[in-house]
């Protein structure tokens, strides 16, 4: 089995094209068959919410909501942090396809014995 990866955003977009790297490196870790997680924080929650990943970060860049499609047909999960969606009064029954609430402790069981991590 190929090696799981994280994805660690705590951005959102107010800074699109930190959130266009992060997500080219976890389609490109889902795509090669990687079991991939991305864990939203701060934010990168919002990115969770049917809807708000839309335009394009840069001139070349690919449109995040093809990022997103790319990401979740590719097998790709989310762990939105629980503190931080709360915190921002959001509602959950939005979260699109492959998110869900989860904390740190989530994270570390799913982590197991080991991941190639990233942070954005």
């Amino acid at each position: 089995m190929t090696g799981k990866a994280v994805v660690s955003l705590s951005t959102g977009l107010e800074d699109a094209e930190k959130v266009t790297v992060a997500y080219l490196v976890a389609v490109g870790a889902a795509e090669s068959g990687r079991p991939t997680l991305m864990f939203l924080t701060k934010e990168a929650v919002r990115l969770a919410l049917g809807g708000v990943a839309g335009g394009v970060a840069c001139e070349g860049c690919p449109p995040l909501a093809s990022l997103l499609d790319r990401y979740v047909a590719a097998g790709g999960r989310y762990f939105v942090c629980p503190i931080c969606f709360n915190s921002k009064g959001l509602d959950s029954s939005g979260l699109i396809g492959g998110a869900e609430l989860a904390g740190t402790v989530q994270l570390w069981e799913w982590i197991g014995d080991g991941a190639t991590t990233f942070s954005y």
